[in-house]
């Protein structure tokens, strides 16, 4: 990682072990870990039971997710990322951290469709608020050297956190039921990620880099750049084949005689192999054009699907599990790097405000989709996978249309 004392980049004021690098490092990880890991990859696992108990459609156990994005992404995500670009993260942490764990505590007892949606309403709060972007954010101001290295490290907490909920919400269904696993879930995320954003010497301006030191681009310069557009909708494609498939996956397993514990291990795996994915993307993204890391990311994820359609073999699952999983993880973690290059890291909370709206809308709306394409398909996931193989191949093509020296569209603005 780059040194301390010396670097561009580096947060105003006197260096202390409370805004040191290593320490932003961990707060970012620990707060994707809770808020991103065991929030977003723990609730599916809970659906089969919503689906059993409560009578509810794989539509409408995936509808919670879109219905909590569309109304909280387009209402709150630019004000978030102009929140943060203003005040900086520290805020919307704690404060995201608290509505995730209220999220997962309420849908524990949402035993009704209203209270369904409005604990999902919470959670997409607590993940526009703590989640991803203020943590890009962080990383993108307190680094310029080794920030791919420094955000696949801070990115591993997603990863993290999705291999250990599957395997901890397993043993705690077993012991207490699903309903009490869940509420425990909750309260786990806030004692999580709120104790290092609450110690954190957060500084009273982000210094920029010589380069990036110029005028703050407006807003309205940014979208007016095709650039803005070509990254937004790209990053729709690839962000609604992984929700797609990732939102489905324990029920697709189900349907495939896993027990639970076995659908707990896949669902692992491929967590695990998302921590793989973003250490090496991360590494990859600092050595090479971020545009073509970009494309082999989605070219993988648009390769793993195909095996979850094709005929079973000894280890097929497994194949799927690491392709997947190593896509999955350099997925969310290239985004901001690219539009860091794009757009420059002084305007990154706003603008991962807007894109992260685009992405929650896809993120909602492809799983419903799968779900929808399920009930009407002869209960089987073949149409649905199959939409999703040619959406992330129409993102891999949108994509490289971005140009190979985001550089010069920086200086452009």
């Amino acid at each position: 990682m780059a040194q301390e004392h010396g670097n561009a980049g580096q947060v105003a004021g006197p260096a202390t072990w409370r805004n040191s690098q290593a320490y932003v490092v961990a707060m970012a990880f620990l707060s994707l870990f809770g808020i991103s890991g065991f929030a977003f990859y723990g609730l599916p696992f809970f659906y089969d039971f919503m689906t059993s108990e409560y009578g509810w459609s794989r539509t409408v156990v995936t509808s919670g997710n879109a219905v909590g994005k569309l109304l909280v992404a387009p209402l709150f995500g630019f004000i978030a990322g102009w929140l943060i670009d203003r005040y900086g993260p520290r805020r919307l942490m704690l404060s995201g951290a608290v509505l995730m764990g209220v999220a997962l505590v309420g849908l524990s007892f949402a035993d009704s469709l209203g209270l369904f949606y409005l604990f999902y309403i919470f959670n997409a709060l607590g993940y526009v608020c703590g989640g991803p972007l203020p943590c890009q954010v962080l990383i993108s101001r307190r680094f310029t050297q080794n920030r791919g290295k420094a955000m696949g490290i801070a990115y591993l907490g997603i990863g993290t956190g999705g291999v250990v909920v599957p395997l901890l919400a397993a043993g705690l269904v077993q012991q207490f039921g699903w309903h009490t696993a869940l509420c425990i879930l909750g309260l786990l995320i806030i004692a999580i990620a709120i104790p290092l954003p609450l110690l954190f010497k957060e500084p009273a301006a982000p210094a920029a880099a010589p380069s990036e030191s110029r005028t703050l681009p407006s807003i309205r310069a940014i979208l007016c750049r095709p650039q803005f557009y070509l990254l937004a909708v790209g990053s729709m494609c690839a962000i609604g084949t992984v929700g797609g498939v990732g939102q489905h996956l324990k029920l697709y397993l189900r349907d495939a005689d896993y027990s639970q514990s076995a659908a707990a291990h896949v669902m692992s795996l491929v967590l695990l192999a998302s921590l793989v994915g973003r250490v090496l993307m991360g590494w990859l993204a600092d050595r090479l054009n971020r545009k073509y890391v970009m494309l082999l990311i989605y070219l993988i994820v648009a390769s793993a699907i195909p095996l979850l359609l094709v005929p079973d073999f000894p280890g097929r699952i497994f194949l799927f599990a690491v392709v997947f999983g190593i896509g999955l993880g350099g997925d969310y973690m290239i985004i901001p790097l690219m539009a860091g290059d794009l757009f420059g890291v002084q305007a990154l909370g706003r603008t991962m405000g807007i894109i992260l709206v685009a992405d929650g809308v896809a993120e909602a709306v492809f799983p419903m989709l799968v779900g929808a394409l399920y009930n009407g398909a002869s209960k089987s996931y073949a149409v649905g996978f199959g939409v999703l193989i040619c959406v992330a191949l129409v993102g891999a093509v949108i994509v490289s249309f971005l140009p190979k020296n985001p550089a010069r569209e920086t200086e452009a603005l």
